[in-house]
């Protein structure tokens, strides 16, 4: 069974960013998940939690240890980001625009509508209800939109729409309750407190900073005096205290501060406006959209809707920096706890980016795809995935980290298929814009630019097992076109068939070609004998994907009917069928006239993928479902639900009824248009505005499937974007062939008494990854080649399965080679008869043993080189100084120091400069 792993192709959505308390990670809303960047190890991580709506607000605690997640309809969440799931549920009853911790962690406030809400924080200790509602803040006319909290926590500052700023206290103060601040002409986008004091800054959207001064310091406010019994549960305390706070009032006169009495004669806190700056002098910048305020270093960091960003050193607004990351609006700043990274979201181009102000460089720099993915395809080893979507990028993603480390941007208009070859070097993808071209991953260029002698849209591609011959199928001239891949020549033009072509497959193990076409027919191409037709093969309806079994004896072909029927493809039989209409289970649209139960009649599945195995296929299409059916069997094994965000489209089964009013669908109504661009809604009879400016909700739908050639994950290209399914479940208890004799005392007492085959096999048979790495890593190497002989073959097959998933993350390198190593040559003649089956692992073990020979690779030729070039250069200089004996000592040592710094230089940042 298949667990969610990772979230790939989408960075960042929209949302506030957010860096953890170390400053190293940085947790990004994707949707209705989260996303955490670690920017220290490389890796990208997604939370195996969603909300029902896209999330809105992210608060993080001071300890980094919980956040509270609010989506769009103002439902909570409160994870625990150390265990990584949700450990409380809350509803707010209303749109949050914004949460923030305290920085003590006792309390958080969130924005909501015109007031502000403060709740008790989550303690640290079991509660039945983790969400007390402590005080509610009234005082603005308009949404507030932003917080800020002092470094004692005993004050928080509110920013709305309505141009004011309120400074409210946290606690019952005697000397300021509430503070209203004007001087904006436009919205509040952020306010910020400075480092221990009332003093603060509120910046609005048309680009103004006020800087408010504050007469009294934090430590000044008094607690309001209680009243009736309190006032007397007190009164004892403050006579037994009397004398005490007689002496410190005398030491505080010394020091020059005011006595208690002097403050009451002072009064309350005042504020007074000290300066006023604006950020559109040297041009005009449009909205001020997102602001961040680093306390420490006085670095205050502003964004706007044209994609400028700037940096400037309060309060003398100093300005330092002033770049542009794209021509998308900024929405959201956040600076981590150093004041060394600063990162920025882009929600137009689902861009995140992490930049280093002092060193002017990017720490990240990631985007995903534009408008939805397409297609996918896994490279032979499993270790990258390549996704082509509708903006017409081609993107390269290391499953391990995570990141997208390529793009492509040769296609002119939407990408429709994409495959690697055999080596896994090349990627060869087709297009809307008439081409198919073939990428290079060693040079990162387009080597290969295949076209048909006239234009034509390009549907589907795909590449036979040599990696020669390259075939792509026409949408509008129903045919397929042949080329070689090493001349870049037209070798033929396939012609037969009569509707468009859906599908492309060629056999893995022979070069047979199968295409699927509209005209319901599956038509066999034979390449070796003049590309005549080997078979067709007869359909009951439209086929829209074809996908041969990865032992190349079995078809399967989805049609629109609903049905996936599987074909004997040398005798050109039909061996079965399942019948896939009910598992579909498709949604209603906001604007669907007909039911869902109706509408599934013209769904199907449109994408198709055998398991590593061949045991199983994968099936999706304009559903948030995928089917896994058992091919033998025909039934169904699980059914996976890859959304259950509410903010895409077709997600329902039943309309909301609450939305059909007399006047027609509320669906219709672009309510939340003039939130995200800053456009007023278009009320009717106004001329102004963009008339082609509409408001739609993405329909869920999954585009494309593949297995991973090592058998352990499969991905779905689906609208959310590019999520991975994986079967390494840490807390999964799943023993083989287990008894009442088999512990961990009794393996761990053979292993005391140097029976290692005995304790390997118990503890394979418990099934536990630490006893397992135990009993192998308890192996003397000299004992290695016996252990591993006298082990059994049904065995054998888990160790290795053991070995690859122990190359990820163990540092043992050459212990777990040598494991390797030897029981390939101990059992690998028995273990080639099972080669078929056998295959997911040995892919896994050289997905692993890859990975590290590219990263050893690396280090190694660095070293080698920069050696190479430190014998030329002292050849070079031996040389010269037989050739110039009159040269000075000077000369010759100015000389060394200037090939040493360029030796240095060399690669630059690089840890493996020198041995």
């Amino acid at each position: 069974i298949s667990f969610f792993s990772n979230l790939l192709g989408t960075v960042y959505r929209r949302g506030n960013l957010n860096f953890t308390c170390d400053g190293n990670s940085v947790i990004s809303p994707v949707g209705n998940r989260v996303t955490v960047f670690d920017l220290k190890n490389n890796r990208s991580d997604t939370l195996p939690l969603a909300t029902k709506y896209n999330i809105k607000c992210v608060g993080l605690s001071p300890d980094g240890r919980l956040a509270i997640l609010v989506d769009e309809g103002g439902a909570a969440l409160l994870v625990s980001l150390v265990c990584r799931s949700v450990l409380h549920q809350f509803h707010f009853k209303g749109s949050v625009h914004s949460i923030s911790f305290s920085p003590d962690g006792r309390k958080f406030v969130v924005t909501k509508g015109n007031i502000a809400q403060m709740y008790h924080a989550p303690g640290k200790k079991r509660e039945f209800n983790a969400f007390v509602l402590d005080k509610t803040y009234f005082g603005p006319y308009d949404e507030t939109t932003c917080i800020d909290w002092t470094d004692d926590s005993k004050c928080f500052v509110v920013g709305s729409k309505d141009m004011s700023t309120w400074v409210f206290g946290a606690e019952r103060w005697d000397n300021l309750i509430y503070y209203s601040l004007g001087g904006h002409k436009d919205a509040i986008v952020s306010c910020f407190f400075e480092s221990n004091s009332l003093d603060l800054y509120s910046l609005s959207q048309d680009g103004a900073l006020c800087v408010w001064q504050c007469d009294t310091h934090p430590e000044d406010l008094r607690l309001k005096a209680p009243t009736g019994w309190k006032a007397d549960l007190l009164q004892r305390e403050e006579e037994e205290e009397e004398e005490e706070e007689e002496e410190s009032e005398r030491e505080t006169t010394i020091r020059g501060k005011a006595t208690p009495a002097e403050q009451e004669k002072k009064g309350k806190v005042k504020y007074s406006r000290v300066a006023k700056h604006f950020f559109n002098e040297e041009g005009d910048f449009n909205n001020l959209t997102a602001a961040a305020f680093h306390k420490k270093t006085h670095l205050l960091v502003t964004g706007f809707a044209s994609g400028i960003f700037h940096l400037h050193e309060l309060p003398e607004f100093n300005l330092i920096h002033s770049l542009s990351i794209s021509d998308q609006r900024v929405n959201s700043v956040a600076i981590n706890s150093s004041g060394d990274w600063i990162a920025f979201g882009c929600s137009g181009l689902g861009q995140l980016l992490v930049w280093e102000w002092q060193s002017e460089s990017y720490v990240l720099k990631q985007q995903g795809h534009f408008n939805s993915m397409v297609s996918l395809a896994y490279s032979p080893d499993g270790q990258y995935i390549v996704t082509g979507g509708d903006d017409g990028k081609v993107k390269v993603w290391n499953t391990l980290s995570g990141f997208c480390f390529i793009t492509f941007t040769e296609h002119s208009s939407g990408v429709t298929g994409v495959t690697f070859t055999a080596t896994g070097h090349v990627i060869v993808t087709s297009s809307m814009d008439g081409t198919v071209r073939a990428f290079d991953l060693h040079r990162y260029r387009n080597f290969r630019t295949f076209t048909s002698p006239r234009p034509t849209q390009f549907s589907c591609v795909a590449v036979d097992s040599s990696g020669e011959i390259v075939s792509a199928g026409a949408q509008d001239s129903f045919e397929i076109f042949v080329w070689s891949m090493q001349t870049g020549r037209l070798l033929d033009v396939l012609s037969g068939h009569e509707g468009p072509i859906s599908g492309l497959c060629f056999n893995p193990m022979k070069s047979i070609l199968a295409s699927a076409s509209w005209d319901k027919t599956v038509r066999l191409w034979d390449m070796f004998d003049s590309w005549r037709t080997k078979e067709t093969l007869a359909l009951t309806s439209d086929a829209l994907a074809v996908t041969y079994r990865p032992d190349g004896a079995e078809l399967a072909v989805a049609t629109l009917n609903s049905q996936i029927t599987f074909w004997d493809p040398e005798n050109a039989v039909q061996t079965g069928s399942i019948e896939g209409r009910h598992d579909l289970k498709t949604g209603r649209k906001e604007l669907d006239k007909i039911t869902a139960k109706h509408s599934a009649k013209g769904k199907a599945f449109t994408t198709l993928c055998y398991s590593a195995d061949g045991q199983n296929i994968l099936a999706g299409g304009m559903s948030k479902f995928v089917c896994l059916y058992h091919v033998r069997e025909q039934i169904l094994v699980k059914r996976f639900e890859l959304s259950c965000n509410f903010s895409l489209d077709a997600m329902e089964e039943f309309l909301n009824r609450r939305k059909m009013t007399e006047f027609g669908n509320l669906a219709l109504i672009d309510q939340d248009a003039g939130e995200e661009d800053g456009v007023a809604i278009p009320l009717p009879g106004v001329k102004k505005g963009d008339m082609s400016s509409r408001h739609f909700k993405p329909e869920v739908r999954v585009t494309s499937l593949r297995f991973s050639p090592t058998g352990r994950c499969w991905a779905a290209t689906s609208t959310e974007g590019l999520l991975v399914f994986s079967l390494d479940a840490q807390m999964l208890f799943d023993p083989f062939e287990l008894d009442t004799s088999v512990t961990p005392g009794r393996i761990r007492e053979a292993l005391r008494q140097k029976e290692f085959t005995r304790a390997i096999l118990m503890a394979f048979r418990l099934n536990e990854r630490k006893l397992a790495q135990e009993a192998l890593e308890a192996v003397p190497p000299g004992e290695i080649e016996v252990v591993s002989a006298s082990l059994p073959e049904l065995y054998v097959e888990k160790v290795l399965e053991f070995l690859a998933s122990s190359f990820e993350v163990s540092r043992h390198l050459e212990f777990y080679l040598l494991w390797t190593q030897k029981l390939l040559m101990s059992h690998g003649q028995r273990l080639k008869s099972r080669a078929g089956q056998l295959l997911p692992v040995v892919q896994f073990l050289q997905k692993g043993l890859q990975r590290h020979l590219d990263d050893v690779a690396k280090l190694c030729d660095w070293n080698r080189y920069n050696i190479q070039y430190a014998l030329a250069v002292s050849k070079q200089r031996g040389m010269k100084r037989t050739l110039e004996p009159l040269e000075t000592e000077a000369d010759a040592e100015a000389s060394d120091e200037d090939s040493l710094h360029l030796l240095g230089r060399a690669e630059d940042g690089d840890d493996g400069g020198l041995l």
